[in-house]
C-alpha cells in the first residue's frame, strides 16, 4: 500500500503558518473569554452589595395589637373604629 494518504503527503497537510494563526486566533478568544468571565464576576458581586445596601436602607417595624372590650350599658353592640370613636349599632332584644 503506497499511497500518497498513507504517506502524509497528501493536500490534508496544514501547513506551519495556518496552524500558528488558528493558535493565535484561538488564544486571544480563550483570553476574550477569561476577562468576559471575570467581568460577570465582579457585576454579580457588585449587584449583591447594591440588594443589600437597597435593603439595608428599610426599618423593620413591628405592629401591636391591642385588644378593647366595650360596653354600650343599654345592651346594644358597641363598635370601636381606628379614629377612636365608640358608635353603638342598635339594641339587642331577647325574650
Amino acid at each position: 500500500m503506497d499511497c500518497n494518504e498513507c504517506k502524509g503527503t497528501s493536500d490534508r497537510n496544514i501547513s506551519y503558518i495556518v496552524f500558528e494563526s488558528a493558535t493565535a486566533r484561538l488564544e486571544r478568544t480563550i483570553k476574550r473569554l477569561w476577562v468576559t468571565i471575570m467581568l460577570l464576576i465582579l457585576l454579580l458581586f457588585g449587584s449583591n452589595l447594591a440588594w443589600i445596601y437597597y435593603e439595608s436602607q428599610f426599618e423593620v417595624v413591628e405592629t401591636t395589637t391591642q385588644t378593647i372590650e366595650l360596653d354600650s350599658g343599654d345592651g346594644g353592640n358597641a363598635v370601636y373604629n381606628e379614629s377612636g370613636e365608640v358608635t353603638i349599632n342598635g339594641e339587642s332584644k331577647s325574650q
